[in-house]
């Protein structure tokens, strides 16, 4: 019951797409906002509202970037990559206690 617990106390990812945010995140680093737009086949304005919770959360840092035109880049932070291992590992857990 304690991992279960673990899980449902972590609203940040036990939402569906900013767990997707950053299982996508976690080998890459940093991506441009279209390609996770793409990736996970959202809206611009739903994609923004995850991530504006995840910035807060600490998990992910927003910076523009100029190429041709101003771009949106979204990188994972340390704290992102861990609280995303740790979340992963309690998944494992209780996965392994079930099957």
């Amino acid at each position: 019951m304690d991992t279960i617990r673990q899980l449902v106390k972590n609203h940040v990812l036990g939402n569906p797409i900013r767990l997707g945010i950053m299982l996508y995140l976690l080998p890459r680093g940093r991506v441009l906002f279209k390609e996770l737009q793409k990736v996970l086949d959202v809206t611009p304005g739903n994609l923004d509202s995850h991530l504006k919770t995840l910035e807060k959360a600490g998990y992910v840092k927003l910076t523009k970037v100029f190429a041709d035109r101003p771009r949106t880049a979204v990188e994972i932070t340390e704290k992102g990559a861990e609280e995303t291992g740790k979340y992963l590992r309690t998944l494992k857990s209780l996965l392994t206690g079930v099957m």
